[in-house]
């Protein structure tokens, strides 16, 4: 008989890829989504949904006790809110539940691994270094602060066997975040925030689903960072991006203080009409943040982890699929 996961978020980015990788490991797959969520994309895939209510343990033991999974990939969350306590509650406090909830009513659970973020962490101010797991934690946004705090609820869960990963900026076929930037650069203008040296870092999104499979199986109760081993200045997703459309732009640098404004208008619009704004201005600390490299030998000798994808592999993938797709 098949092993069960149950994956949460699935029905996002990540989650179509988590499912593929899954499925493709001969595992019996159990989504948990909002009722609302859009499926269409999943209809080709042999999968169970389930509807959990994360802010109910009560309800979410019976669920449990229901699926009886042998795993659970926890990439449910969100990367914009309208408050910090909006995205502690979703990020940290929904974290808590389940995995309270999955260590009462599935005493067989093998492995909960969480979806984290390189983000929990911070970057680091100087060019110098890179992160390790070892870092001591400085969050620069909300949202990295939330990441962090389910971290910490996450291990108050006493005997859960857990796995921890902490994925840099993840891109691929399907994400509408750095697709923005994508966008941009087709329409031939390639905009920048300020004009600082900097160190950043990716991670192709189905190096990041072998990741969450291989640690259903090693790595217990550890936390690992991962990216595709390498870091890239400011320009070079541009770069490859023009490279592989073979386009050519015209390069420009925003001042930081006037993004700000920018990020505050948008924050203020965002407020009056009860919705979280994608731009703030804390989200700048993360944009315009000197160093994101991470090292990931943590996660190669611990985990098997040996991405596949560096930066110039995954984007061509990805555009491919994004002008096949009519995205662009």
């Amino acid at each position: 008989m098949k092993e069960r996961v149950l994956i949460t978020g699935a029905s996002g980015f990540v989650g179509y890829h988590l499912i593929e990788e899954a499925l493709q490991n001969n595992l019996e797959v159990f989504i948990a989504i909002r009722k609302s969520s859009k499926t269409d994309h999943l209809k080709n895939f042999d999968i169970q949904y389930v509807y959990p209510e994360f802010n109910n343990q009560e309800a979410l033991k019976t669920l449990l006790a229901e699926i009886k999974p042998d795993y659970i990939i926890h990439a449910a969350g969100v990367t914009s809110a309208r408050s910090e306590g909006e995205y502690n509650r979703i990020n940290a406090t929904y974290t808590y539940n389940l995995a309270s909830a999955a260590k009462e009513a599935c005493p067989a659970l093998k492995k909960f691994v969480l979806v984290g973020s390189l983000a929990a962490v911070g970057p680091l101010d100087t060019l110098n270094g890179w992160i390790t797991e070892t870092t001591t934690p400085k969050p620069v946004t909300a949202y990295g602060r939330s990441k962090l705090l389910a971290e910490q609820k996450l291990k108050t869960v006493a005997g859960l066997n857990y796995t921890i990963l902490r994925p840099t900026a993840v891109y691929g076929p399907r994400d509408t975040g750095i697709f923005i930037f994508f966008k941009q650069v087709v329409k031939g203008i390639e905009p920048y925030i300020g004009s600082a040296q900097q160190k950043l870092s990716f991670i192709y999104v189905k190096d990041l689903a072998k990741a969450c499979v291989k640690a259903l199986y090693g790595g217990n109760n550890q936390t690992f960072n991962l990216s595709d081993g390498n870091f890239y200045s400011r320009y070079e997703l541009g770069n490859i991006t023009k490279e592989v459309l073979k386009l050519k732009t015209l390069k420009f640098h925003l001042p930081v203080n006037f993004v700000k404004i920018i990020a505050a208008v948008s924050e203020k619009l965002s407020s009056l009409r009860n919705k979280a704004a994608i731009l703030n201005i804390e989200k700048l600390n993360e944009l315009t943040a000197t160093n994101w490299h991470c090292d990931i030998e943590a996660a190669k000798s611990d985990l098997g982890f040996y991405p596949l994808y560096n930066l110039q592999a995954g984007m061509a993938e990805t555009l491919k699929w994004y002008k096949a797709h009519k995205w662009l």
